[in-house]
């Protein structure tokens, strides 16, 4: 059987009712359920051997505003929290001098299929510094996926890495930025040769998965994470990272599993 994004109604029950009856059981126990009904919140966190120099990535509450904006737009979209990033671009000895993070989850998602994936995309604050000063309207975080990309060839590991179109707002929370229709996709290693989804020439998400599907590819999912860097400095927040019928809700106590409305 293939490894989906995604849970049958009544698995998804099953493990519901499973983890009422713990939380009923041993209060003040946590389980995050994703679309394997495996996730827990203690396995999201910043993978160490994806991160250089010395950047934040920190579950936090907020942000709220900023000063002047209300509505929607002045909180996180889901909760009270978010993911919390911090990039500088030049705090290292390495060239080119930069700094690289990435928050996510090395266990829930290992083995499944990449081209099961349907729905992705997240929320971000971004900040009018980050346009102006630091990389332009483009210069956003990023949602990656390491992979093995099964091309039969030399290499089998690649990382996918979504490349967002600029947030219609600044200074406040963005609206879902929906990557299966927005911005690009682009690969490392051979699989960038092999599929043409390079930096230099990003894919669209339909693009991508042909791309898979002529080479008669069937690419597997090591991790999931939200990232930035190696580029430009970057100080802001995401929130709400969908994956297929599942958002996750970045809070200061953990990262929640919700149903996608």
């Amino acid at each position: 059987m293939k490894a989906r994004f995604g849970v049958r109604r009544g698995t998804a029950l099953v493990a519901a009712l499973l983890v009422a009856v713990i939380a009923l059981i041993l209060p003040g126990s946590a389980a995050a359920q994703t679309d394997d009904g495996r996730a827990r919140s203690d396995h999201w966190g910043v993978i160490a051997r994806n991160t250089i120099g010395s950047p934040v990535a920190e579950l936090r509450n907020g942000p709220f505003g900023s000063f002047g904006v209300t509505g929607t737009s002045a909180r996180p979209p889901y909760g009270q929290g978010s993911l919390g990033i911090e990039v500088a671009n030049n705090s290292t000895t390495l060239s080119p001098p930069s700094e690289k993070v990435d928050f996510g989850n090395e266990v829930d998602f290992y083995g499944k299929s990449l081209l099961g994936l349907r729905r992705v995309g997240f929320h971000v604050f971004q900040t009018g510094e980050n346009v102006t000063a630091f990389g332009g309207p483009t210069n956003m975080p990023n949602i990656k996926f390491e992979i093995d990309p099964n091309l039969n060839t030399l290499s089998d590991y690649s990382t996918l890495v979504w490349l967002p179109p600029a947030s219609p707002n600044v200074n406040s929370w963005s609206p879902f930025l929906d990557a299966t229709t927005t911005g690009g996709w682009a690969l490392t290693g051979n699989a960038a040769t092999v599929t043409g989804c390079a930096f230099a020439t990003p894919c669209t998400f339909t693009a991508l998965r042909s791309a898979f599907r002529t080479a008669n590819a069937k690419p597997t999912v090591l991790t999931v994470s939200v990232g930035k860097g190696r580029d430009f400095m970057w100080i802001g927040a995401v929130d709400g990272l969908r994956l297929n019928d599942y958002v996750y809700d970045f809070e200061r106590d953990g990262v929640k599993v919700l149903r996608a409305k």
